[in-house]
C-alpha cells in the first residue's frame, strides 16, 4: 500500500470520533506499529486535529468530511487550477496534501479539455528559498506565537525583528508574510525568500486594536503599506 492511501485510510478510520491504539490500526491496515506511529506523526504535523501517543491510542477531536458538491464546469476548473498552484508550493507538506487531493478530484471528474496550468502566467520571482521557514511561520500564526525574524532587505541589510506573524500571502509567484512588527510599531510585510533565520519566543499574543489581521486588512485597503521588498 501506497504511504498516501495508507494515511487516507487513517483519517477514515479516525472519523468515528472513537480512540483507537496504534496496535489496532496496525493490525487493521498490515503494518507495524512503530508504521502507524511515523504516520501518525504525520497526519499531526499536516494540522488535522489528530491527539495522542504512544502506548494510549490517538483520536481525531473535530469533523474533516465535506458534504457532497456539484461543481459547474467553472468551478472544477478554478478548483484544478487552485490545485495546480498548491502544487507547486514551497512548503513540501502542502505540496504533498495538493498533490494527494488533485489525484482523488481526477479520480472522480471527467478529464479537463486542456491543462488549466497553460490557461494563466505567473511571473516574478520564485522563492525557492523559502520552504525551511515556511513549516515554523504558518505554526506561529496558527498559535499565535510571537516570533523574531533576521531579515535581508532589498539593499543587504541585515535586521532582527520581533513581530506578530499575522497571515502568508502571495504575489505573483513569491510568498509574504503579513505581520506587526514590533520592532517598527507598525504593519509591515515580509518576503518570506529574505527571512533568513525564525527564532521562535515563547510568548503569544491575542487580538489587540490596531495590530490584528482584520487591522492590517483595513491598513492595505485604505493606504499601500509600507513595503519591505
Amino acid at each position: 500500500m501506497r504511504r498516501t492511501d495508507r494515511l487516507f485510510d487513517l483519517i477514515q478510520i479516525l472519523r468515528d470520533g472513537r480512540l483507537h491504539r496504534a496496535s489496532e490500526i496496525a493490525e487493521r491496515l498490515g503494518v507495524s506499529v512503530r508504521t502507524i506511529w511515523r504516520d501518525m506523526t504525520t497526519l499531526m504535523a499536516s494540522g488535522l486535529p489528530v491527539e495522542g501517543e504512544r502506548g494510549v491510542g490517538y483520536i481525531l477531536r473535530a469533523p474533516i468530511t465535506l458534504p457532497p458538491m456539484i461543481l459547474n464546469a467553472v468551478e472544477l476548473e478554478a478548483l484544478r487550477l487552485g490545485l495546480r498552484l498548491a502544487t507547486e508550493h514551497p512548503d513540501p507538506a502542502l505540496s504533498r496534501a495538493a498533490r494527494a487531493l488533485a489525484k482523488r478530484v481526477a479520480a472522480v471528474t471527467p478529464a479537463p479539455s486542456h491543462d488549466p496550468g497553460d490557461l494563466f502566467a505567473f511571473p516574478g520571482q520564485t522563492d525557492n528559498r523559502a520552504p525551511k521557514h515556511l513549516p515554523a511561520l504558518r505554526r506561529a500564526i496558527k498559535t499565535r506565537e510571537r516570533i523574531t525574524i533576521t531579515y535581508i532587505d532589498p539593499q543587504g541589510l541585515e535586521s532582527h525583528r520581533d513581530i506578530r506573524p499575522l497571515a502568508l500571502e502571495k504575489n505573483a509567484r513569491v510568498s509574504t508574510l503579513a505581520a506587526f512588527c514590533e520592532s517598527r510599531g507598525d504593519f509591515r510585510s515580509f518576503r518570506v525568500d529574505r527571512i533568513v533565520a525564525v527564532a521562535a519566543t515563547g510568548e503569544h499574543f491575542s487580538d489587540e486594536p490596531g495590530r490584528s489581521l482584520a487591522d492590517y486588512r483595513t491598513r492595505l485597503d485604505a493606504e499601500p503599506l509600507r513595503d519591505i521588498g
